[in-house]
């Protein structure tokens, strides 16, 4: 396609037309205050600061639904994978809820940048409740009112400036498919990343410094090693937006969450003197996001008191369980103490990570595990595995399963195939 795709997506009812036809400037396609008005993707040119590119419309996504309904999320899949940014839409007006939530896991696990916009928002009232919607994972929100034009030029800027950041990245992306197994090295500043990404390759690539920020970009070592090809990817330390300066620093924190949406496995550093903190948090959301095999290594262990190691441990567990079972490495960089455990476990993260299961197991296991706890809404008809990478998983349901019954089957086929610490994705169609 020879422009940029902007695609908008969100379960339905949102406002996604209004915002399209905002953006366009012009009454494109139909707005009625009801569900599922709009079925089928719609691509509408717009330009801005002399920028073209098109905006496409796509009917509200759900996790599952009826026939129809479930064509018109296959229309949003098939969207997001031309997708040069996708803008997630939610309504400030009806607050957070589980359709958001399940909306927002499956636009971050399209590998697709995603920007967060909190529509109908007409007041400063609303705007201050629209920060609640941090919680999909999506960061900072954009606010907009799609129907008065409240925000509308501040989101199309920020389209623009993506876009063009973004064709740098693409050059990036197209020059790394060499097969290596890609693995990002990701944290806070100041915590020991560049150290260990120059003891794991053997020499000297990146600056070292105590000052943190010193890595202003991604740069990336292929390296042979006895786990194989190996690309690491030391990358920038990433703060929250308020504390990123304008400008380069900016951009080395797009840079760095551009290489963890393209990593095969990201490799999670924290300062066991601090401990997991809030913004290590968030990092292990969007590690979970991207759907990506994770280790957590927590660096400069030799520096944590005996009787504080304990407290550290838990911060871990507390804060990071979005990583699930996650290895947990205590290492110290600089002496390269315990950073002979890390490629083994990259080895074994990467062979859990394309893993299939025989249907005839998997549906032993479906049978199982249903005798063991049954749901008293609905039942599992059989599965099927559609893809790796992560494994993903289909259930054929008569009825419905809970968020918490969901919940049971994954940990189950988990702990069943022994699939570690990668992400498992269970699908969900209605017969």
């Amino acid at each position: 396609m020879s422009r940029p795709q902007v695609v908008i997506v969100g379960r339905p009812n949102v406002g996604k037309s209004s915002l399209v036809n905002r953006l366009a400037g012009k009454r494109i396609t139909v707005v009625e205050e009801q569900r599922g008005v709009t079925r089928d993707r719609k691509p509408v040119e717009v330009e801005w600061r002399g920028v073209s590119f098109d905006v496409v419309d796509t009917g509200g996504w759900l996790e599952s639904g009826d026939d129809l309904q479930s064509k018109v999320s296959e229309q949003a899949n098939a969207a997001l994978s031309d997708a040069s940014l996708v803008l997630l839409v939610v309504d400030v007006t009806t607050g957070l809820v589980d359709e958001d939530t399940h909306a927002a896991k499956w636009a971050l696990r399209s590998g697709r940048p995603v920007a967060l916009v909190v529509n109908k928002v007409d007041d400063a009232l609303h705007e201050a409740t629209s920060w609640e919607f941090l919680n999909l994972g999506a960061g900072e929100p954009h606010t907009v009112s799609a129907l008065h034009g409240r925000g509308a030029g501040d989101l199309l800027d920020f389209i623009v400036d993506h876009l063009g950041e973004q064709e740098v990245v693409d050059e990036i992306a197209q020059a790394d498919d060499d097969g290596a197994l890609r693995v990002a090295i990701v944290g806070r500043p100041n915590v020991g990343k560049s150290t260990l990404f120059n003891y794991l390759i053997g020499e000297e690539r990146s600056v070292v410094h105590d000052m943190p920020g010193t890595t202003r970009d991604a740069i990336d070592t292929v390296v042979q090693t006895d786990a194989g090809l190996i690309r690491f990817i030391d990358t920038a330390g990433m703060r929250r937006r308020a504390k990123t300066e304008a400008g380069l620093e900016t951009y080395a924190v797009l840079r760095s969450l551009d290489a963890l949406d393209r990593a095969d496995i990201a490799v999670l550093v924290i300062d066991a003197t601090v401990g997991a903190t809030g913004q290590d948090q968030r990092l292990a959301e969007r590690i979970s996001a991207a759907g990506c095999p994770s280790l957590v290594v927590l660096n400069k262990w030799e520096l944590v008191a005996t009787e504080a190691r304990d407290g550290v441990l838990a911060t871990v567990g507390e804060k990071l369980a979005f990583l699930g079972d996650a290895p947990v490495m205590k290492t110290t960089a600089i002496s390269g103490k315990g950073v002979h455990r890390i490629l083994p476990a990259l080895s074994i993260a990467a062979a859990d990570y394309v893993k299939r299961v025989p249907t005839g197991a998997l549906n032993r296991a479906i049978r199982d595990l249903q005798i063991k706890q049954p749901s008293p809404t609905g039942k599992i008809r059989y599965a099927v595995q559609g893809a790796t990478e992560p494994p993903t998983f289909t259930l054929f349901v008569a009825g419905r399963l809970s968020p918490t019954y969901m919940r049971y089957v994954e940990r189950s086929l988990r702990e069943r195939f022994e699939l570690g610490s990668t992400p498992v994705r269970v699908r969900v169609r209605v017969e």
